[in-house]
Parts: structure tokens; sequence; C-alpha cells
């Protein structure tokens, strides 16, 4: 008999912004066929295709070194599971520095068979944002700490600590809900930002090390089963998956 409980139906972005004060959003990353089946087996309502592939499956340093053709093929992999979770890609960096490169680019990975596309910025990309929603595509916005900009800030910093951080915050929300994201990623915002963020904002904050009061969470998967090839981060409690698999592979290897 099958473990896991199967999603019902197809999840929409509308689907999701109505989970926003009645439900908690899971969200997790999948890189592949096999993953993506076992997520959405376990009901998880959105997979994530991120650029965190880079760091955790292409052993780049960091997400600014993944290119376009890499995350198309990712994306087709992890649709060929034809998930009823909502399929989004991450638009991988500079891969959105003006709306026509923006939408040809969500297009692409609509193509391969994302639902939608999620990018990183605020006020700063709100033109690229505008055109890629009025292009159909619907899009997932990303406010506080943003990986693509880890060189230009030197490592990965909290968020909102400040006022102007704070300000910026919530001024960069409310231009993203304006322009029609159907959700916010909230990454290492401080959580009482987060907290008010998730308050005022329409649509839902899905959190990652921004504390609990986010209307979900989101991981990286690798990081969930402790099988990330570097460090796990401190928001993250993992599982010992990683232990389990190399004792597996110790012991079958001292029984050759």
């Amino acid at each position: 008999m099958n473990a896991f409980v199967v999603t019902p139906t197809k999840v929409t972005t509308e689907m999701i912004r109505q989970m926003k004060g009645r439900e908690k959003i899971a969200a997790l990353t999948a890189y592949d066929f096999p993953m993506a089946r076992l997520l959405d087996n376990c009901g998880v309502p959105l997979i994530l295709v991120g650029d965190s592939l880079g760091m955790v499956v292409l052993g780049y340093p960091d997400t600014t070194h993944v290119t376009m053709d890499e995350m198309l093929h990712h994306t087709r992999a992890v649709a060929r599971a034809k998930p009823n979770a909502l399929l989004v890609a991450d638009l991988p960096f500079r891969s959105y520095e003006t709306p026509a490169q923006a939408v040809a680019n969500a297009m692409r990975f609509v193509e391969a068979g994302a639902e939608a596309v999620k990018a990183e910025g605020g006020r700063a990309i709100l033109e690229s944002v505008r055109a890629i929603i009025a292009a159909g595509i619907p899009f997932l916005g990303h406010l506080g700490m943003l990986p693509q900009q880890v060189l230009e800030e030197g490592g990965y910093h909290i968020k909102g600590k400040i006022e102007a951080e704070h300000a910026g915050l919530l001024a960069d929300a409310a231009a993203l809900c304006d322009a029609g994201a159907f959700a916010i990623v909230l990454e290492l915002v401080t959580p009482p930002v987060a907290r008010e963020l998730t308050q005022r904002v329409p649509v839902p904050t899905i959190g990652i090390g921004s504390g609990p009061d986010c209307d979900g969470q989101i991981l990286v998967t690798t990081d969930l089963f402790g099988t990330s090839p570097g460090r796990i981060p401190k928001h993250v409690k993992p599982a010992t998956l990683g232990d389990a698999m190399r004792a597996a592979v110790t012991t079958w290897k001292a029984a050759l």
C-alpha cells in the first residue's frame, strides 16, 4: 500500500494565493524527475526548480554561475514528473535585466514545463516583473537576502535589522503586490519584519530563515535531508539521511 498521499487536484497560483491565513504553505526544491515525483506524492503544493541547484547539484560556489541552459535542463526533468504541485522555476543571474529579456526567458521556462517563474528583487526589477505578468506568466517574488547579489554584498546577511532595510522591504513588497505577484519569498528577513510584511501584504509570504510567522516555508530539499555537500544553514533542522547513505555505501563496500 502506498504510504504517500497524492495531492488530489492540480495546484494553481490562485490556490496558493487563497492559502494565506488558512493553511501553511509547504514549498521545497526539486532538480530532477525522482525528487519531483517524491515531493508530489507527499502532497507538497509548490515545487521550485531553484538556482540553488548550482551549489547543491552542480558544485558552483554560489548561484551566480548558473546558466539559463542549466536551469532549463533541470526544469524539463522536473516537469516530466507531471506534478500536481505548482511548478515554479528560478530566473537565473542576469537573465531578467530588461523587460524584453525577462519575458523571453520566462517564456522559455514555460515551454520547458514551468507554470510560474521567480526572480530576486523588488522595485529594482519592477519593469521586468510587470512585463512577465503582462505576458500571462505568473510571478513569485523574492525579497530579503538575494543570493544572486552575494558577491556584491560580500556574503549572506539577515535583512531588516536597520530602518532603511525595513522601509525598503515594505516598499518592495507593496510594489510586487501591485504588479501582480501571487506570493513572495522572504529569505533571511529578521522575524519581526517578516511578521509585519506577512500581516501587511495581501498575498502569501513564504519564508526561509525568516522566522515562524510567514504564511509558509520553503527549504532546499537537500538541506532538509542533510545531504547538501556544504554547510547546512542554521534555520534548517536536517534529517540524517546523509549519514544513512554514507553508512549504506560503507556497508556495501565492506561486503565486496
